[in-house]
């Protein structure tokens, strides 16, 4: 097990435990295991479907919106969303790593979230 997995483990277990016993009740509060996945280009063009990071990136800013617990994916105040798209001065963004890292275009950052995540896409890149 990767360093980073153990520590994603060792955190989930410590808030499980902290929530069960502060709702005095017992077991998993998620429902499945978290996995974890090496975030490297898949495919050999540089498209938003190509790309696994920016698909990732982009699909767990899309996640209360497709849940429907928002319109938008700005209004979820529990996100980075409005900080990468400049919306907000949030202050753990850092826009500039991102955008080299993802390749994300700062103009086109708002159009480009919205865009739909083929299903066919997020099977092979999740499952």
């Amino acid at each position: 097990m990767s360093t980073l997995a153990f520590g994603f483990k060792t955190l989930q277990s410590s808030f499980a435990q902290a929530i069960n016993k502060q709702e005095n009740r017992s077991g998993s509060l998620f429902r499945q295991k978290t996995k974890a996945k090496c975030l490297e280009i898949m495919g050999s063009d540089d498209s938003y479907q190509g790309h696994y990071p920016t698909t990732a990136f982009h699909y767990v800013h899309q996640n209360p919106m497709k849940a429907g617990l928002v319109q938008k994916m700005e209004d979820w105040q529990f996100s980075s969303f409005s900080g990468y798209a400049g919306l907000s001065n949030e202050s753990l963004c850092n826009k500039k790593l991102a955008s080299q890292l993802l390749k994300l275009n700062q103009e086109t950052f708002l159009r480009d979230s919205y865009l739909v995540i083929n299903d066919k896409i997020l099977i092979e890149f999740f499952e």
